[in-house]
Parts: C-alpha cells; sequence; structure tokens
C-alpha cells in the first residue's frame, strides 16, 4: 500500500512539472519616447523585429509617449520608432531577456550623440535636430488629419452631413494646402445640399461646395508647381472640375458648370465619356438643345454602348422637331436612331416608356434594333 503511495506521488510530481519542461519563458519592454525638444511623442509605434525569427511586436505610445508590453519572447530585435508611416529613429541589435528591459527613444539625446561621433558642428546639430522636429510634427499633422478624413467618410456614408461639414472645416483650418480635405469639404456641402428644406440654406450650401472645390483645384495646382510628382494628378483635378461642375449646375451656374465640364474632359480622356454626359445633361436643363446633342455625341463617342445618352441625345432631337402645313410632325434627323438605340440597348430601362412615346410622337415605328430600315407610318 505504501508502495503504491509513492508510486502515486511521484506521478503527481512529474505531471506538475511537465509545464516548466514545456513552457517559454518571454520578458517585458517599456520606455519613453520624446523629440528633440523633450516633448512626449504621443500615437506613435515601435516595432520590436526580430530578424531571426521573423517575430514582431507593434507598441503604441500613449499621450505621454511611454510604451509597455509583456510576452517579448528573448532575442535580438530590431528596434523602430515611426510616426505617421516616417521612421523617426531605430536601434539595431537589442538584446532581449526574461526580464523587464526598457529602451526610451530620446532623440535630442541620440541626435546629440550621433553629432559627436561624427564630429558635427552645434549649428549643424541644431539644424538636424529642427529637420527632426519639423519631420515628426509633420507625421501627427498627417495622421490628425488622415483620422478626420477617415471619420468625415465614414459620416458621409451614414448621412450625417452636417458632421462630416464639421470636420472637414477642422481640418482645412489645420492645414489649407492639402487639396484632398478641400475636396471632401465640398462632397459634404454639395451633397447635404439636397436635404435641406430652406431653399436659402440649400442655395448657400451649394455655394460653399464651388468654393471648397475650387479651393481643392488651387491646392492641387499648387503642389504640381511646386514638384509635387503626383502620376495621377489630371486625374484628381478631373474628378474635382467634374464636382465643382454639378454644384454649379445646381447653383444655377449653367455657363460656368459647361466650362467646368470641359476642363474634366480635357484632362482625363479615359474618362471623358462620363463628363461629357454630365455636360449635355447641363446643357439640357439650359435648354440649348444643339450644343446638348453634340456633347451627348462625344459622349457616345467615347462609350458607343451608354444608353442613356442615345435617349438624351433624343430628347433635345425631338425638341428640335417641327411641324408641316398639314399639322404633322417633323422630326429632326437622327431623332428615331437614338431614340431606338436606347431601346435596343435598354429595352426595359428606365427611360424605356418615354423613348416609345416619342416614337410615336415623331410617327416612327419602334424598332429594338438599331438601323433596321423604318416602315411608314400606317395613315
Amino acid at each position: 500500500m505504501k508502495r503504491y503511495l509513492v508510486l502515486v506521488l511521484v506521478a503527481l510530481l512529474a505531471a506538475l512539472y511537465v509545464p516548466a519542461v514545456f513552457a517559454q519563458a518571454t520578458g517585458s519592454v517599456k520606455g519613453v519616447c520624446t523629440d528633440t525638444q523633450g516633448n512626449p511623442i504621443a500615437g506613435a509605434t515601435v516595432v520590436w523585429y526580430s530578424p531571426e525569427t521573423g517575430r514582431k511586436y507593434e507598441l503604441k505610445t500613449n499621450k505621454k509617449g511611454e510604451y509597455f508590453s509583456l510576452g517579448i519572447a528573448p532575442g535580438k530585435y530590431n528596434v523602430s520608432l515611426t510616426q505617421g508611416g516616417k521612421e523617426l529613429y531605430h536601434f539595431t541589435g537589442v538584446a532581449m531577456s526574461v526580464e523587464e528591459k526598457e529602451l526610451p527613444f530620446d532623440l535630442k539625446k541620440e541626435l546629440a550623440a550621433q553629432a559627436q561621433g561624427q564630429g558635427i558642428s552645434p549649428e549643424e546639430l541644431k539644424r538636424r535636430q529642427e529637420a527632426a522636429e519639423k519631420e515628426a510634427k509633420e507625421a501627427n499633422t498627417v495622421k490628425s488629419l488622415n483620422d478626420k478624413l477617415a471619420a468625415s467618410r465614414d459620416a458621409l456614408k451614414a448621412g450625417n452631413y452636417d458632421q462630416a461639414i464639421a470636420l472637414m472645416t477642422e481640418a482645412t483650418q489645420v492645414d489649407a494646402t492639402r487639396d484632398i480635405l478641400w475636396a471632401n469639404l465640398g462632397d459634404a456641402y454639395r451633397l447635404s445640399a439636397p436635404k435641406q428644406t430652406d431653399p436659402a440654406e440649400k442655395s448657400k450650401r451649394f455655394e460653399s461646395a464651388v468654393d471648397a472645390y475650387q479651393k481643392a483645384l488651387q491646392s492641387k495646382q499648387t503642389a504640381m508647381q511646386n514638384g509635387e510628382k503626383d502620376p495621377d494628378a489630371n486625374k484628381k483635378l478631373a474628378a474635382y472640375y467634374n464636382n465643382l461642375a454639378d454644384a454649379q449646375g445646381k447653383a444655377g451656374k449653367a455657363d460656368d458648370a459647361i466650362k467646368s465640364y470641359g476642363q474634366a474632359a480635357t484632362l482625363d480622356p479615359a474618362g471623358a465619356g462620363t463628363y461629357y454626359f454630365n455636360l449635355g445633361a447641363i446643357l439640357t436643363n439650359a435648354n440649348k438643345n444643339d450644343d446638348a446633342i453634340q456633347a451627348f455625341d462625344k459622349a457616345i463617342a467615347v462609350d458607343p454602348n451608354k444608353a442613356d445618352a442615345y435617349y438624351w441625345k433624343g430628347v433635345n432631337l425631338v425638341a428640335k422637331a417641327t411641324t408641316d402645313k398639314t399639322g404633322k410632325v417633323v422630326a429632326a434627323p437622327g431623332t428615331a436612331e437614338a431614340l431606338s438605340k436606347y431601346l435596343e440597348l435598354q429595352p426595359t430601362g428606365p427611360y424605356a416608356e418615354g423613348a416609345k412615346g416619342m416614337l410615336q410622337y415623331i410617327g416612327s415605328s419602334i424598332e429594338t434594333s438599331f438601323g433596321k430600315q423604318k416602315k411608314p407610318p400606317k395613315k
């Protein structure tokens, strides 16, 4: 009986010792990050990366510039401090054990040490410190603006237009040189305007949208003149002009809208079909039928399958119809073809009944295959 108890005790002791054999001991890390002026660097990321194992730990700094983490495996790490996607400083070959490791990022101290080791003059050190401070401040500003931009876009998706306007207004007050901020402010005003029940407020918001888009264009053009490298610059400018034109048209500035759509089409030929179609819509509303027909023809030339362009071309052609001495409707050349082409492309589309009605009005048979010989109406 005693032997049995001894065996049981041995087994239990062995079981208790098993975790200690397989458990991996880890340590903890902490530090304070300060800039070249000694101020805490908040909202930064301290990355501990092991080239040997590929392990990576990303730790955020709090408002006091502090970071901390448990469970860091022993080994050698490259440790970097980044903010807004830019590296501020790094250490290589930092040894980590199972003990607590304290690794501060004191940029003022580190830059001074670098300068001393490289024989850099106090004046050059000061210049580098100021450059580092400027870069850190820029990174922090960019992060703040990106946060506002993301929040504003979420607000727009949720239909919270006033919140989006407030966020983008704050952002443009922080930095008035960034085109994307003005463009998003323009979007918020433009999309919110139709929701207003007060005509004066509705008009005011369209005017505010026009102003914001114009500032977006000016900011982008200035950046390009100052050497900004952006392969998509023309597409962005075209998009700004397109939205500007929409706001101008709804603000009652048809002539300005026409010019803006033309600018968009010139800057972005690949997207010209959309811009010419939008231009045609403005011209249609302004009763400029001939100019509207030309715009829709340009849209069709870019995209021959753009059904709505054929329909609205037909609408403008119907507006040019006349009557002869007997009172018979005489359609302008191309009217039946345009409306029939729409029905061919969209036989059950939203404008199908309207197209059929206009074909009957001009005395043409309804065809759904563009180019077929039209039979004369029965008398």
